[in-house]
């Protein structure tokens, strides 16, 4: 499956979820229905998989987390803010780059219309 096929399926998920619950809860709700959603299609998901930095070869568990992982190809980021700012996308960004991932989704569950709540970065894809 390619990440553009994984990528479509999230974003119909993320439409049916938010068709139904819309805006305003929290980011862990979201990733849960989320990530029950995915595995109930047959998707391997990763939930809040620790992301550790590399450096001089050289493993710092740091803290980063990723919400959620489809296929160890597509990185989720979910937020459920008043206004995505200029630190989300580069924060998603940089898990692709740690990775070496090439798409990822920052979901803002927080819009009237999801479709306006969904970004697509991407890295060498």
């Amino acid at each position: 499956m390619t990440e553009n096929e994984i990528s479509r399926i999230v974003v119909n998920v993320c439409y049916k979820i938010h068709t139904k619950l819309g805006p305003g809860l929290l980011e862990s709700v979201y990733e849960a229905i989320l990530y029950y959603e995915l595995t109930n299609r047959g998707l391997k998901v990763e939930r809040q998989k620790p992301l550790p930095v590399i450096w001089d070869e050289v493993f710092l568990d740091i803290g980063f987390r990723t919400d959620l992982i489809i296929e160890e190809k597509v990185i989720i980021e979910i937020k459920s803010v008043e206004q995505i700012v200029n630190v989300h996308p580069k924060q998603l960004l940089t898990y692709l780059k740690i990775t070496g991932m090439k798409l990822g989704l920052l979901i803002n569950f927080n819009e009237s219309l999801i479709k306006n709540g969904i970004t697509r970065i991407v890295n060498n894809l």
